[in-house]
């Protein structure tokens, strides 16, 4: 095992400062939004969120129906990471199903626009737009099968995009030895998650975001601590008992995925589907990630044979350096 950690630790290390740098930049990367609200029968509100892209305003521009016609002057309100849209609109007979909304410029970004849509009668249909098809089309009820593709790509973007979590199950790669006790530990590890999330999902319980995205951090850093001592030859928590540190903290992270599928909500007519398909994308992205590792593993193994004694503890102290700064930085924006 120590032998293989010296080939490999260079390369994990460049996986680590690619989550860093991503995660720098992942306030400017957040989805946008668009809600489209019934007022009368012919009117609607259109509310469009439009967030900074990379420190400059969002390339993205809202096409609406061509029938659609603007009732007043249209008002936009500029926040701090975001420029927020608003107008109403007359829809002749208000009956805007089966319309199509654009997002011309959305093809050239990396970023998706969930879109809501509330009815006289209160209920909802939800749609994602992404760069590969900007655009919805208006239905009042979105089919089964359509829902499970949205939310599948949609907890697969989550989780390729969350650096924290996929820090996180790197340093229990890096700690945990063997197949069979890696294979439990990821097990356990999306068991616990998937408790909390549907329960955070559901109503039945609730967390505060920012603390759980700051604890997130502090289970990063524990984990960097643990990685420490197993590369000194010393007694590991994590390293003894992997599945159980594994449940423990995904229970945690559960509540983080929990927040960012609050932000699109789920729809009405297919709570179970949505859910259960989120966390399935979810889960793909997650192998998708630990494949991903382990080829560069690989690869690493294959260039050189063996690397310097000091190149050991590095994946250690760069994983801690990076939750300590996410953990800094989330305290301080309570």
């Amino acid at each position: 095992m120590m032998k293989r950690s010296y080939t490999l630790y260079i390369g994990v290390l460049l996986v680590v400062c690619a989550g860093f740098f991503g995660q720098a930049f992942a306030h400017e990367l957040q989805p946008s939004s668009l809600e489209v609200r019934q007022l009368t029968a012919e009117r609607y509100e259109v509310i469009w969120r439009a967030p900074i892209y990379y420190k400059k305003p969002h390339p993205a521009k809202l096409q609406l129906p061509e029938q659609w016609q603007t009732v007043g002057e249209p008002t936009i309100k500029q926040l701090s990471d975001s420029a927020l849209h608003r107008r109403v609109v007359s829809v002749p007979n208000g009956d805007i199903e089966g319309g199509v909304i654009r997002f011309i410029g959305l093809e050239a970004t990396i970023t998706d626009v969930f879109v809501r849509f509330i009815w006289l009668d209160g209920t909802q249909t939800r749609a994602i737009a992404r760069p590969s098809q900007p655009w919805v089309e208006i239905v009042a009820q979105r089919s089964a099968w359509q829902v499970a593709g949205d939310y599948t790509v949609l907890g697969v973007d989550h989780i390729l995009s969350g650096f924290d979590h996929l820090t996180f199950v790197l340093a229990l790669l890096l700690i945990v030895s063997g197949a069979r006790r890696l294979l439990i530990t990821v097990t356990s590890f999306t068991l616990a998650h998937s408790i909390t999330l549907a329960a955070a999902t559901l109503g039945v319980m609730w967390v505060p975001g920012p603390p759980v995205e700051a604890t997130i951090a502090l289970s990063i850093l524990f984990l960097a601590s643990e990685l420490v001592k197993v590369n000194r030859g010393l007694p590991s928590l994590t390293a003894q008992y992997p599945w159980i540190v594994a449940f423990v903290f995904g229970l945690l992270h559960g509540f983080g995925f929990a927040g960012a599928l609050s932000n699109v909500g789920l729809p009405q007519n297919e709570v179970p589907v949505a859910l259960l398909m989120f966390n399935v994308g979810v889960e793909l992205g997650q192998l998708l990630f630990i494949a991903a590792v382990m080829v560069l593993f690989f690869i690493v193994r294959k260039v050189r044979s063996e690397w310097p004694a000091w190149a050991r503890q590095l994946p250690a102290y760069g994983i801690g350096s990076i939750a300590a700064f996410w953990f800094i930085e989330r305290v301080a924006g309570f």
